[in-house]
């Protein structure tokens, strides 16, 4: 089987789109995509949620490759609508969305207080994070509109071995640091990770979490911790850097993964999340790669 360059396959999907190409498009989705939706479905629904879009932006608001799948995310240039496409490597489109895009702007323009550095030490990947929903899921609860989800990956893969296991994700049992220096308000660290891909632990939703109070009404967690490997407890202040657990898969996880964000409240479910500032200035998005020091 041939293996295709996706971007090429890519970059016509939206001017197929914005000229009415439909049929065309429908045509090179996968044979499951088409047994899930008719032709005339497809173009009746697309042709009505493009009556108002003029083009799509010229460069993708995200792009991520993993397992040999690459999905591409564009947005329309009025920022009020968004399509989706997953392409495989032989050139088959898999998935298409199109998305209502909600916008929070008064909370989208502001700024932390804090300037807080990257959890972790080397290279590792956005897979969740940006101000809209195709980009980050989060987008959508107030609570963790904000933040962000981290994997590690080698060669477009998250993990090398039995997918099974949790020792197999390249993100497993890496050191997490303090993001900002602060104190520690809440510890949770006897939750059991969960075994890759099969059963979330959807009632307790954060996992093993260490949350910190930094000062101005900001607040950090850190989620999905690996079990019993918090090293601090409530009341020590820690300075940026500082290791304060491994990185786990445990609560409403699928696989090993940092979730961060900063919120002006304590209380997971009741305070908002905020938009924060990175040391380096950088505003991250789905599909970044970033380097902690």
């Amino acid at each position: 089987m041939p293996i295709y360059d996706t971007s090429s396959i890519a970059e016509r999907i939206p001017l197929a789109c914005t000229t009415g190409q439909f049929g065309l498009l429908y045509e090179a989705c996968s044979i499951s995509f088409r047994e899930e939706v008719s032709k005339e479905e497809f173009c009746s629904y697309a042709s009505s949620f493009h009556h108002d879009i003029i083009r799509y932006q010229p460069t993708p608001a995200s792009v991520v490759s993993m397992g040999g799948i690459v999905r591409y995310v564009w947005i329309s240039d009025n920022n009020q609508k968004g399509l989706s496409a997953a392409i495989d490597v032989s050139g088959t489109i898999i998935g298409l969305r199109l998305a209502h895009l909600a916008e929070y702007p008064i909370t989208d323009q502001l700024k932390s207080h804090f300037r807080y550095r990257f959890p972790f030490h080397g290279e590792w990947f956005t897979y969740w994070g940006g101000k809209n929903d195709l980009v980050n899921y989060h987008y959508a609860y107030e609570n963790q509109r904000y933040a962000y989800d981290f994997i590690i990956l080698d060669h477009d893969c998250s993990a090398k071995g039995d997918p099974l296991l949790n020792e197999s994700y390249f993100a497993y049992g890496k050191p997490i640091l303090a993001p900002c220096a602060g104190r520690i308000v809440r510890v949770v660290d006897n939750i059991p990770d969960n075994v890759p891909g099969r059963v979330k632990n959807e009632q307790q939703p954060a996992g093993n979490y260490v949350e910190m109070d930094h000062g101005h009404h900001e607040f950090s967690l850190l989620a999905h911790l690996q079990y019993h490997s918090i090293t601090v407890v409530p009341g020590n202040y820690v300075q940026a850097g500082d290791v304060i657990g491994l990185c786990g898969n445990s609560g409403n996880s699928s696989e090993p993964h940092l979730h961060f964000q900063v919120s002006n409240g304590s209380e997971l479910l009741a305070a908002k999340s905020i938009p924060f500032v990175f040391e380096n200035g950088l505003e991250l998005v789905q599909g970044m790669t970033v380097i902690g020091k």
